[in-house]
């Protein structure tokens, strides 16, 4: 879970990492948070307003903004970016209708001065639906090659089973569709390499 993540990282005492979790509503963002940090996810109600999640870990405090994705508290978004490490960015992959509105809410927050050069997650959430689009499509079509000011990844995940779920495609198109602006190329399986990736893009911007 999280904390085994964050007993990787090395830093300074009381050292504190900030990460803004963000997304439609409806996308599972509170439910993966709780999968993330290994706890309860029976009784998960809309986000109203944001969650804050702090974990200390060997001299870490890592602190996670879970903001409501509704309509009405987007305009707010931009008022937590600030001093963020790492944005994570939550879509529902089996509501394919609203993939044009969640592309172009990311599109304006990696737009934003506050996240410039920040490392982006994209969490490809509810894949155990039959309706799921698979993570590689959700990446073309949010134009993900594109970015080149940042490290991105794409995770295919179920944050109410707590699986990830294997990209099903041939080795190069899995390729196109994790790859970051060095180049680097990954295969996501789950949320803890999720987590990983994080690890890794805190700690080399921290250095």
């Amino acid at each position: 879970g999280l904390l085994s993540v964050i007993q990787k990282l090395k830093g300074s005492p009381e050292q504190e990492l900030r990460i803004v979790l963000l997304g439609l509503d409806n996308a599972g963002k509170t439910t993966l948070l709780k999968r993330l940090a290994s706890e309860e996810v029976s009784t998960i109600t809309p986000t109203q307003g944001f969650n804050i999640k702090s974990v200390h870990s060997h001299g870490l405090k890592l602190n996670v903004w879970d903001i409501g994705g509704q309509r009405s508290i987007r305009p707010y978004w931009k008022k937590y970016l600030g001093s963020t490490d790492l944005l994570i960015y939550v879509i529902d992959s089996a509501d394919q209708k609203r993939f044009e509105e969640t592309g172009q809410e990311l599109a304006e927050l990696t737009e934003d001065e506050s996240l410039t050069g920040v490392p982006l997650l994209v969490f490809a959430n509810k894949q155990d639906l039959v309706t799921a689009a698979p993570a590689a499509e959700i990446a073309e079509g949010l134009s993900l090659h594109t970015y080149r000011d940042r490290e991105w990844q794409i995770q295919a995940c179920s944050a109410l089973s707590g699986e990830g779920v294997q990209v099903e495609m041939g080795a190069r198109g899995l390729c196109r569709a994790v790859r970051g602006p060095k180049g680097l190329c990954s295969h996501p399986s789950s949320l803890q390499d999720g987590m990983n990736w994080i690890s890794s893009q805190i700690m080399n911007r921290k250095k």
